[in-house]
């Protein structure tokens, strides 16, 4: 027999880390290879890890709600392809509990942390030996430490922040030393005793990571124009209920946007571009990111080829990607590949915003509340008008003004000019 381990799956591109959800097996387990033994939650999806073995389970090395890197270990099988069981990562001849450097535990028991607890601990001072677990098996997680640091403030023990004086080395810069203090997290420190103190974990530290990538990295410029489209709402008010009926789904006004923008984009294709530091890459496929909240979570689900469907096929899109993001059943492939990204701000009562760019794309788009608003006509007469406003949010490194205000307008034109003839459904 041999001890094989399940590592964490890098659960689509640019993911570097995922949160243990749930487990859905057990010490002891039987399971099957491509069996699902935990679901794990990451910014762009919620998804079930199979097993890549049959075999026994034999540990859980990570905790539910512990965030764990891409390739770690999350648990180990127990299979029948060797007649010798040892840890893969141990060398032959070592003792396999010393394979991977840990603290020392009582009565020769094994005791394993992980890197979120171990750097939790050194940052504060925390000496794990004195802490009980809340997780499986007793097993110290991240948020013990944290009601630890939350209920006592500074005083879990503080870390000498100062060399020892025993032995002086001038040669070493001791700077260093000092650092640990003004890395921690500000919000748990300057904590009152009433506050609440909320983790940043799972897909919240995600989200937070890319929009600070996006933001520092990325120049932003930022344009609007406004759209008369009480053509498009009288369309869809004609047919939305008969599509209801032969569908099954609504005809949503986003569906109309996303096609227009499909549209301007073949047309501007310098819209649907990424960085790449030496160079620009100009997509070829026209693939819409359209964001979907749901609860606290953030997903950005993509239509491919979005140019090349029909404003029926994109409403379907938009119906079951949203579906599957609010039922945390998105897939990996229905995040991937995104060229440019529109985003449905006026379903919430927006009116005016500034969207921040999906890294590494060019470009967003948000589409606001559209409003009536009285509107002076030919002849100095005034009449109630169906408005949106389209704000867009370039990277100014790849984009300039002249490109992007030619590609807003002509959103814009496609928009106002919708008819049952040049906006065909099916």
């Amino acid at each position: 027999m041999a001890i094989e381990n399940i590592t964490m799956p890098q659960l689509g591109e640019s993911v570097t880390e995922g949160t243990i959800s749930k487990w859905l097996v057990s010490p002891g387990d039987h399971v099957h290879k491509y069996d699902p033994l935990c679901e794990v939650l990451t910014d762009k999806v919620n998804a079930e890890v199979p097993s890549s073995f049959e075999g026994e389970i034999v540990e859980l090395i990570a905790s539910e709600d512990e965030t764990v890197a891409v390739g770690e270990v999350i648990c180990t099988v127990k299979t029948g392809s060797s007649e010798t069981i040892a840890r893969p990562e141990a060398e032959p001849g070592l003792d396999p509990d010393a394979a991977v450097p840990e603290p020392e535990a009582e009565k020769g028991k094994k005791v394993r942390y992980s890197p979120a607890v171990l750097k939790l601990s050194q940052e504060y001072g925390i000496d794990l030996n004195r802490v009980k677990g809340t997780g499986r098996e007793g097993r110290i997680t991240r948020k013990d430490l944290l009601k630890i640091i939350e209920s006592r403030g500074n005083e879990a023990e503080p870390a000498p922040s100062k060399p020892e004086p025993a032995k002086p080395a001038p040669s070493k810069p001791e700077p260093a030393r000092h650092t640990p203090p003004a890395s921690r997290p500000q919000p748990v420190r300057e904590a009152a005793e009433e506050d609440m103190v909320i983790p940043v974990t799972g897909v919240r530290k995600a989200i937070a990571n890319n929009m600070a990538r996006s933001k520092q990295e990325i120049p932003h410029a930022w344009m609007m124009v406004e759209a008369d489209v009480t053509n498009l709402v009288r369309y869809r008010e004609a047919v939305k209920e008969e599509f209801k009926r032969r569908e099954g789904f609504n005809l949503t006004y986003f569906a109309f946007f996303v096609k227009a923008v499909a549209r301007a984009l073949k047309e501007y294709p310098a819209l649907n571009s990424r960085w790449a530091g030496d160079a620009i890459i100009q997509k070829h496929d026209v693939n819409i990111s359209i964001a979907v909240a749901a609860e606290d979570r953030l997903y950005v689900p993509v239509i491919k080829h979005a140019d090349e469907k029909s404003i029926k096929g994109i409403a379907h899109e938009i119906a079951v990607l949203a579906q599957k993001a609010r039922a945390g059943k998105l897939a990996p492939e229905d995040m991937e590949g995104g060229t440019f990204t529109v985003n449905n701000t006026g379903s919430f009562g927006s009116v005016q915003s500034m969207g921040i760019i999906n890294y590494p794309q060019a470009a967003i788009l948000q589409v606001e509340s559209i409003v009536k608003r009285p509107v002076i006509m030919e002849e100095g007469m005034f009449a109630a008008r169906d408005i949106v406003n389209l704000c867009l949010s370039i990277d100014h490194r790849i984009l300039d003004g002249l490109v992007s205000s030619r590609f807003l307008k002509r959103v814009k034109e496609i928009l106002e000019a919708v008819t049952p003839e040049t906006a065909p459904l099916y």
